[in-house]
C-alpha cells in the first residue's frame, strides 16, 4: 500500500532512541506521504531539528511561544499553531515516547508543543512508549499506559533488546521499519470508515427501584459499551449513548443520553432506534424488576423477612429485531454454561446480525475489567475469537467484524 496523499504527524519527545526518527522520517516520505515533525524540547538534545527539516521538507516545531526579546521586537503575532497541527494529520505517531510525555499526556500537561498538539489533536494517536525496563515496568507507568489505552490512544508495544543503559529488557523502541509497518497498516484500515453512518449504544446496568433507596441491580460498569461509543465516534460515526448508571465520562463528541431502569432505557431506544444504521446493544438490562414500588424506605424492624414480587422487563433486543428495518443489529450474550450453544440460539431469535459472547468466569473477561476475553459471531454462524485484549482493542475489532455485515 501507498501512503501518497497521507499525512503523517510525528512526534519525537527526548529519549536515546530519537535518533532512529530521521530513519522513520526518510521511509514516509519514500512512501508518499507528507509528514510534519513537533519536537519536545529535551528531544533536540538527541536528534537536531535541521536534520528533521530537511527529511520532512517541513519546518519543525518545538516550542509553543516564539523567543520574545521586549529590546528588539518590533511586532507581537499570534499562531494557535498546536490547533491547526492536531486538525492537519491523518495520524499523530510519537516515537520515542518517553514516560514523562505519555505521564503528561495522560494528565493533560501542555508545557510544551507536543502535549499541547496530542489534545488538539482529531486523528488517531499511536504512542511508541521507549525507555528502560524499569521505567517501564514500574508501576506508574504500567498504570500511565493502561489509562491512554482506555482514553483511546493506540499503543504500540516496545520491543526486548540492549537497552541504553547496557541491560537487557523490555523498553526498546521497535526499529523504523515496525513503526513504518504499524503505521501502513493501521492507516490501510480507514479509521474514520464510519463517516456519515449514526451508530446506537447502549451501555450500563439499570436500577430497578425496591423502595425509595434500595434496587435490583448488577454489576456492569459500562466500559465496554463506552469503549465502542469511543471507537464509533473517533471513526467518525454520528453516536448517541443510552446509559444506565456509570462513573463514566462521556467520550468526545458522544450524544449521551442517561436512563436509570429497563423502562427508561426501552422508551430512549425506542425514541431513537429508527434514525440509526447500527444498533450496538451492549448494555446489561435486567430482566426482572419489582412489581410494586413501596414509595419510603422499608424498615427492617416491621418484618424478619423481605419478599420482593417481581415481573418481566420489556425485552428491548427481541423489541428490535422485530422492528430494526434496515439498520444492522449486533447484541451481547453474558454466558457461563453452554455458550456457543446459547448465544447462537439468541443470535437467531432476537434476529440479530452479530452477537459478542464473552464468559465472565474467564480471566479478563466480564464485569467491571478493562479487558476482555469475547467470541464474535454473525449471522452466517462465523465465528472470531479473541484473546485477553482491552474493550477499546475489541471495540473496534466488532466495529470492523459489524462493516462486513
Amino acid at each position: 500500500m501507498s501512503l501518497d496523499g497521507k499525512k503523517i504527524l510525528l512526534g519525537i519527545s527526548g529519549g536515546i532512541a530519537a535518533y532512529k526518527t530521521c530513519e522513520l522520517v526518510r521511509l514516509f516520505k519514500k512512501n508518499g506521504a507528507e509528514v510534519r515533525v513537533v519536537m519536545t524540547p529535551s528531544a533536540v538534545n538527541f536528534v537536531t531539528p535541521l536534520t528533521l527539516s530537511t527529511l520532512s521538507g517541513n519546518e519543525v516545531l518545538i516550542n509553543i511561544f516564539p523567543e520574545y526579546n521586549p529590546n528588539t521586537v518590533e511586532k507581537v503575532e499570534v499562531k494557535t499553531w498546536h490547533i491547526y497541527t492536531g486538525m492537519w494529520a491523518d495520524v499523530f505517531i510519537i516515537a520515542p515516547a518517553t514516560a514523562n510525555t505519555i505521564a503528561k499526556i495522560v494528565t493533560g500537561i501542555t508545557d510544551n508543543f507536543l502535549t499541547a498538539t496530542v489534545l488538539a489533536s482529531r486523528c488517531p494517536v499511536v504512542v511508541v512508549p521507549s525507555m528502560d525496563e524499569d521505567m517501564y515496568m514500574n508501576e506508574v507507568t504500567t498504570n500511565n499506559i493502561k489509562k491512554l489505552k482506555e482514553y483511546g490512544y493506540f499503543i504500540m508495544e516496545p520491543d526486548s533488546g540492549e537497552l541504553a543503559s547496557g541491560l537487557y529488557g523490555v523498553g526498546r523502541m521497535p526499529e523504523p521499519a515496525a513503526i513504518f509497518n504499524y503505521t501502513q497498516e493501521f492507516l490501510n484500515r480507514n479509521y474514520k470508515d464510519l463517516e456519515g453512518k449514526k451508530v446506537l449504544v447502549t451501555a450500563g446496568p439499570t436500577y430497578e427501584p425496591i423502595d425509595r433507596v434500595r434496587f435490583i441491580g448488577n454489576y456492569s460498569s459500562g466500559k465496554m459499551g463506552f469503549q465502542l461509543a469511543r471507537a464509533a465516534s473517533q471513526r467518525g460515526a454520528e453516536v448517541t449513548l443510552i446509559t444506565g448508571p456509570t462513573m463514566l465520562d462521556t467520550p468526545r463528541k458522544v450524544n449521551r443520553i442517561n436512563i436509570n431502569t429497563a423502562e427508561e432505557m426501552f422508551n430512549a431506544v425506542k425514541d431513537n432506534y429508527e434514525k440509526n444504521n447500527y444498533i450496538i446493544m451492549s448494555a446489561a438490562v435486567a430482566d426482572y424488576k419489582p412489581k410494586n414500588v413501596q414509595k419510603g424506605k422499608i424498615k427492617k424492624e416491621a418484618q424478619d423477612e423481605l419478599t420482593v414480587e417481581t415481573e418481566r422487563t420489556h425485552d428491548i433486543l427481541d423489541y428490535l429485531g422485530k422492528n430494526k428495518n434496515s439498520c444492522k443489529l449486533i447484541g451481547f450474550a453474558l454466558e457461563t454454561d453452554n455458550e456457543l450453544e446459547n448465544a447462537k440460539s439468541k443470535l437467531e431469535k432476537k434476529n440479530l446480525d452479530m452477537i459478542v459472547l464473552n464468559n465472565p468466569d474467564i480471566e479478563g473477561a466480564g464485569f467491571g475489567t478493562d479487558t476482555n476475553v469475547a467470541s464474535i459471531i454473525n449471522k452466517n454462524l462465523e465465528q472470531f475469537d479473541t484473546d485477553k485484549i482491552t474493550k477499546f482493542e475489541l471495540a473496534n475489532i466488532i466495529l470492523d467484524k459489524m462493516l462486513l455485515l
